[in-house]
């Protein structure tokens, strides 16, 4: 089936969305280089690789039914707190809004009866609830240890282990 119209559109509208997550995340690593905590800045970092991949699947998802994606504009990210509790909670919260956003495409999906669309969805919906489950996690542990030095720097070390996963 030829994806086109609002279809089309919206997930245009989520390429770029994936590809502004990669800044965001990118931004975040950035952040944590900076607060000499290579660890999470390492985690960031995959992260970062992670939404790119997420992207090129819309991405083939719309070449393969024959439509023409575009990268929308983006602007870069603004961070008010930057700390490694800040920075993990814009993490969460930007995935929140790409989760709705997941789900809002399904909605459309749905809504057009454009059933090609549904596997790679149901992909993203369950990546969308491992991704907030993991990130609201690490928010967890960050809050736990404060600004204890020993915890933070155990968290790093975990968090640097991290490699890059191709999806």
């Amino acid at each position: 089936m030829e994806i086109k119209g609002r279809m089309a559109e919206a997930i245009t509208e989520q390429i770029t969305m994936e590809f502004r997550a990669s800044v965001v995340y990118r931004q975040l690593s950035i952040e944590m280089d900076v607060a000499s905590l290579p660890g999470f800045s390492q985690w960031f970092r995959a992260q970062a690789a992670e939404e790119v991949t997420h992207a090129e699947k819309f991405i083939d998802h719309v070449v393969d039914r024959g439509g023409d994606p575009k990268i929308g504009t983006m602007n870069g990210p603004t961070l008010e707190d930057t700390s490694p509790l800040g920075c993990f909670q814009a993490a969460l919260a930007h995935e929140r809004e790409v989760s709705e956003s997941i789900r809002n495409l399904y909605r459309l999906a749905q809504e057009e009866g454009d059933i090609d669309a549904m596997p790679l969805l149901h992909w993203f919906i369950s990546e969308q609830l491992e991704e907030e489950a993991s990130v609201e996690e690490i928010v967890d542990q960050v809050r736990l240890v404060h600004n204890d030095g020993p915890g933070l720097l155990r968290l790093d070390a975990e968090l640097g282990s991290r490699e890059v996963e191709n999806d």
